[in-house]
């Protein structure tokens, strides 16, 4: 089966064409409904003289199942990460780091505050917000 795209059609006012909003874009996987949506059918369109297997069913409907938790399982873990993520860099702030820019570019420096507006957190150094991946070393800073 082949989805086509929907034509883009022009708008009345304008003339222009609402191409952005008029296309679909297909689903390039399967979740929970699509699944739910084959299975519902399958079972519609079933020979009653030779009815779908229970156990085939059944093996389906785990496999749901496995797929939802598969699923709520990878959401938990980047969540997870973004939170250790979030805590290192708070953890920077007064101690000297070093670090490694994208461009080959090194330094060194005192970590002032952090910033969580990306999706991974950038640490500013004197004049710099350096990225926590970029960050290469750290040194306590000297007791007083």
């Amino acid at each position: 089966m082949t989805i086509q795209p929907i034509a883009s059609q022009p708008i009345a006012a304008t003339g222009e064409t609402a191409k952005a909003a008029a296309v679909r874009a297909p689903v390039q996987t399967m979740d929970s409904d699509v699944f739910m949506s084959l299975l519902v059918a399958q079972l519609k369109n079933q020979n009653p003289s030779a009815p779908m297997d229970t156990n085939q069913m059944m093996s389906q409907t785990i496999q749901l199942s496995m797929m939802e938790k598969m699923s709520e399982l990878t959401t938990n873990s980047k969540e997870g990460f973004s939170l250790q993520m979030r805590s290192a860099a708070a953890q920077l702030i007064g101690h000297s780091v070093g670090y490694t820019l994208g461009d080959g570019t090194t330094g060194t420096g005192v970590a002032s505050s952090v910033s969580y507006a990306g999706t991974v957190p950038t640490v500013k150094v004197g004049d710099l917000s350096i990225p926590l991946d970029s960050i290469t070393g750290l040194t306590a800073p000297a007791a007083s």
